[in-house]
């Protein structure tokens, strides 16, 4: 008997369905330093966050390549995370 793969996304593919398609808008969504941004991480791999961090909030820090590194507070700790664009979303001020 064949044991089963207990991969990254295992047992958490159901949470992250989403009923809207990515079009390239949020591909090339781009933000401004200090902007205030929601984690909402899409089935997709490229660039994506730990699903831990969904439904967080973050701040824009700085842009690393095409993706960008947003803080976002774990409990008492600030954590630093490398997001593609794909999964943030714009927060109002």
């Amino acid at each position: 008997m064949v044991k089963n793969s207990r991969g990254f996304l295992s047992g958490r593919t159901r949470h992250l369905k989403h009923k809207r398609k990515l079009t390239v808008s949020d591909m090339v969504r781009t933000y401004e330093v200090g902007n205030k941004v929601l984690v909402s991480v899409k089935p997709i791999r490229e660039g994506m966050p730990a699903p831990r961090y969904n439904g967080r909030h973050g701040t824009i820090l700085d842009k690393q390549g095409a993706a960008y590194i947003v803080e976002v507070k774990d409990g008492k700790a600030r954590k630093r995370l490398v997001i593609s664009p794909i999964h943030l979303t714009g927060v109002a001020k």
